[in-house]
């Protein structure tokens, strides 16, 4: 595998960086980056760090760094995850309310722990934090019940003052969204597959309409609704597909879709291939919503679709 770190890669312009990842040879990973400078999403580390530590060290090559911003790759702590030496030389402060360094998740009790940590990079009242919260949670929850990946999930967070915004990047290499949809569903595409994982009702679990008491289909789509009131990026990258949630201007009328082909987005296929998931997300702190508020323009859109569906489910027809 090859992964290039360019001199900028966050959602807003990731197209070029997913079409740069060379996924062949699994068993090596050889890393390279702009000479100058590089500055990427935390979604880019975390698919570095995912796809490397399961490889042993001597089959991980990364070029000598030249660029200014190499220490910030060392404090985020993608060598450490990855067990190799950067020869970089770094003071490290704490870094509470600025960044949350490459974690790997794979029990409930990290996942809580990983969340504790993120509190202060909110910078936001306990009420207002909860959006946040709540996206952390069920990214990683997704990983853990269904991504079937030894390695768990790879996540991390970053603090932007100047823009008062965090961004925050997960990754597996498990069995990847169509896989988990046709346990259900027949996605004839991982494009397909990623449309339906972005629908409420809609899981890998059962074809019930809404899903089962326990799993109903709806943190993707909520995840996607907060970033689509809150005008901001969201993007999913899973097999050879990947679908990216677009901005919106403020002033915007707001629509909540269920169909996510209906939201400002764009899409592409026949991408080097992903295996497992990469989610990254930007959640803009000058313009979040109350929670409360937001679940419950989302919470119509889900009641709406789910009873529609059960609506063609149980239509029995009719004879004259």
């Amino acid at each position: 595998m090859k992964i290039h770190l360019p001199n900028s890669a966050f959602i807003g312009n990731i197209d070029p960086f997913l079409r740069s990842f060379d996924s062949r040879e699994p068993d090596r990973l050889e890393i390279t980056a702009n000479k100058k400078w590089i500055s990427v999403h935390p979604l880019v580390l975390s698919m570095i760090a995912a796809l490397g530590i399961g490889l042993q060290p001597q089959n991980i090559y990364c070029e000598r760094l030249e660029a200014r911003s190499k220490h910030y790759l060392e404090r985020m702590g993608l060598f450490r995850m990855l067990r190799i030496s950067s020869g970089i030389r770094i003071t490290e402060h704490e870094p509470a309310g600025r960044f949350i360094p490459i974690s790997k998740i794979t029990t409930s009790e990290e996942l809580t722990r990983f969340i504790t940590e993120m509190v202060p990079l909110l910078h936001l009242e306990p009420k207002h934090a909860e959006p946040l919260r709540y996206i952390i949670s069920e990214l990683a929850r997704n990983v853990l019940e269904h991504a079937d990946s030894e390695k768990g999930a790879i996540i991390c967070a970053q603090y932007y003052k100047k823009s008062n915004t965090i961004r925050i990047g997960i990754a597996d290499t498990g069995v990847g969204i169509r896989k988990t949809i046709n346990n259900a569903y027949d996605a004839k595409t991982d494009l397909d597959a990623i449309r339906l994982a972005l629908t409420p009702g809609i899981t890998g679990t059962t074809r019930m309409g809404g899903g089962t008491e326990f799993n109903v289909g709806a943190g993707l789509f909520f995840i996607r609704s907060i970033a689509e009131a809150n005008r901001d990026f969201f993007m999913i990258y899973s097999g050879d597909a990947f679908y990216k949630l677009l901005k919106k201007r403020q002033g915007t009328r707001q629509h909540l879709f269920a169909d996510p082909l209906r939201n400002k987005h764009s899409s592409e296929e026949h991408l080097p291939h992903w295996q497992g998931t990469v989610v990254g997300i930007d959640i803009s702190l000058d313009t979040n919503e109350e929670f409360s508020n937001l679940l419950d323009l989302i919470k119509d859109i889900f009641v709406k679709t789910i009873r529609e569906r059960k609506k063609k489910t149980f239509r029995r027809p009719r004879f004259a």
